[in-house]
């Protein structure tokens, strides 16, 4: 009986807030990733802003969210760009969709920003059977989950440094996202390629285990036909980093850097945060709109921040790994907001 007058008495002590207006429901990837990083920043700053409450699930595979978002049943989920991309052509994890399905399903997604802020890199324990990264016949790599992007990415960089597909040259081991580092951990692969933030909380942790070692793409190979293929396939975009600024990154951790010059190069898993087109215009403009005012809180709310490559600025669509092999066109609502921010919009981006 004592519960109202109570609850009335606190409503009128405590300071005025803004109470969202929405719920959204969201998926991403696991804790420690890049996506989880700015999904979760990207809560707060909706929060903050009194724009949405985003409900997010963790440690999902990207490929089911992004057939999710496009069905309407999910407001939204960060796309590596090649998921899009398969879908349009029902090809690959979406072969069971079909091609004239997986077109429609496709132009139903939009994007409200852009990021390539996760780098292909190779690791092995120091300890472990690997000595040299070009010489993985008969070895143990874990290259992804299941399936989706990062499975595909995963296994072009092993093809890349050492000419082996899976199956055939080395034994490819997949997990779940949340599994990844107890597998690892665990003695489950010999190695791993993941596509990562820096820092990486991920591979931070597997190193708790063990002295580590974690390389780039080596430049010859990096250069050569078939990496600048990679480079330029369609998720991808390109990845440079002064190799100083990744060592002070895990500096106070056994992880040693090797690359053979200067840079820490290799390919960006190129990424959009897409919603479905039918979403309000409204709401899209106001979401995007506390994104953009929100960069200060994305670049310093942890150690990864300067390195997210988030589009806050004009977009012109190729940096974004867009406006080619990949169509992939903003939310009218999201164009309004960069525009009213004073940004430009590239036209192959507009719907």
């Amino acid at each position: 009986m004592f519960k109202a007058p109570i609850a009335g008495a606190l409503l009128a002590v405590l300071p005025a807030v803004t109470f969202a207006q929405v719920t959204l429901t969201a998926e991403t990837t696991s804790p420690g990733s890049t996506p989880h990083y700015i999904d979760t920043t990207l809560a707060g700053v909706l929060e903050s802003a009194g724009v949405a409450t985003l409900q997010i699930t963790e440690g999902a595979t990207l490929t089911n969210s992004v057939q999710a978002v496009a069905e309407g049943q999910l407001d939204m989920a960060p796309a590596p760009l090649i998921l899009p991309f398969l879908l349009s052509r029902g090809i690959g994890p979406y072969s069971g969709v079909g091609e004239e399905q997986g077109a429609e399903l496709a132009s139903n997604l939009r994007a409200l920003f852009f990021t390539a802020a996760s780098a292909q890199i190779f690791g092995h324990y120091d300890s472990g059977a690997i000595s040299d990264i070009t010489e993985l016949e008969g070895m143990r790599i874990w290259n992804g989950p299941p399936r989706g992007a990062a499975l595909t990415s995963g296994r072009a960089a092993v093809q890349l440094l050492s000419g082996l597909q899976e199956g055939e040259g080395y034994e490819g081991i997949q997990s779940p996202w949340p599994d990844t580092v107890s597998t690892i951990t665990g003695g489950g692969a010999d190695g791993w390629t993941i596509p990562e933030g820096l820092p990486s909380g991920r591979q931070i942790a597997i190193a708790s285990a063990g002295a580590i070692t974690i390389y780039d793409m080596p430049s010859d190979l990096l250069n050569s036909e078939l990496g600048q293929q990679i480079v330029n396939a369609p998720g991808h975009a390109p990845y440079s980093v002064p190799v100083e600024e990744v060592r002070a990154a895990y500096a106070g951790n056994d992880i040693t850097i090797v690359t053979d010059d200067d840079t820490f190069d290799s390919f960006a898993t190129a990424f959009a945060q897409i919603v479905p087109a039918g979403m309000d215009e409204q709401l899209a403009y106001d979401i995007t709109s506390a994104f953009l005012a929100g960069q200060e809180r994305f670049e310093t709310g942890s150690p990864r921040g300067p390195y997210l490559f988030l589009s806050f600025g004009d977009v012109d669509g190729v940096s974004q790994g867009v406006c080619g092999a990949v169509n992939m066109a903003m939310h009218p609502g999201a164009i309004r907001a960069y525009e009213d921010a004073g940004h430009t919009i590239a036209d192959c981006l507009r719907p």
